[in-house]
C-alpha cells in the first residue's frame, strides 16, 4: 500500500511539473505571417487571410519611427523574417527578427554608425511583472504566457510586417 501511495505522489508531481513547462505544442494552422501595428501596439498571427491570434505589445522605448541606428530605442518598420528561435533567452523565450537588412545597414553606414541588431519578439525578464510602458531597446514584448504560445506557433522563415 505504501508503494502505491508513493507511486501516486511521484506520478502527480511529475504531471504537475509538466504543467509548468514553458514549451507548448501547437497543431493548428501554420502561421504564415506576423503583422505588427506599432501605433496600435497590436501584433497579429495570420494563416493566409485568417487571424489566428492577436496580442497587445510593448515596443522600444522610443516607439515612433523606423529603427535607424544602434541605441536609438526604436522598433524597425518594414518586412523582415523570423530568423532564429531562442529557448534560453534572458526574456523567457524569443524569436529573432532579421533586422538589419541590406537597406538598414546601408542607411546606418551612410551616417557612419552601426544599425544595431538583436531585435526579437520576446517575453518578460521575470514571470511576475508586466511592464506598463514601452521599455525594450527596439524589440517587441508580450507576456511570458503569450510568448510560450507564440513560440510554439511560429517557425523560422515566417515573414513579419511591421507598420508605423
Amino acid at each position: 500500500m505504501k508503494l502505491s501511495r508513493r507511486a501516486v505522489v511521484i506520478g502527480g508531481a511529475a504531471a504537475l511539473s509538466g504543467c509548468s513547462s514553458k514549451f507548448q505544442t501547437y497543431d493548428g494552422p501554420e502561421v504564415t505571417r506576423i503583422v505588427v501595428f506599432k501605433a496600435d501596439k497590436q501584433m497579429y498571427l495570420y494563416h493566409g487571410d485568417e487571424i489566428l491570434e492577436n496580442y497587445s505589445i510593448y515596443l522600444g522605448f522610443a516607439p515612433e519611427g523606423h529603427k535607424e541606428v544602434e541605441g536609438d530605442g526604436k522598433t524597425p518598420e518594414g518586412r523582415y523574417y523570423i530568423d532564429r528561435r531562442n529557448a534560453d533567452s534572458a526574456f523567457h523565450l524569443s524569436l529573432g527578427i532579421s533586422y538589419p537588412n541590406a537597406a538598414d545597414r546601408a542607411r546606418a553606414r551612410s551616417r557612419g554608425q552601426s544599425p544595431g541588431g538583436d531585435i526579437f519578439i520576446h517575453g518578460q525578464k521575470d514571470s511576475w511583472s508586466r511592464n506598463r510602458d514601452d521599455w525594450t531597446a527596439g524589440c517587441i514584448s508580450v507576456s511570458n504566457r503569450e510568448m510560450e504560445k507564440i513560440f510554439a506557433m511560429v517557425g523560422r522563415g515566417t515573414p513579419i510586417d511591421i507598420y508605423p
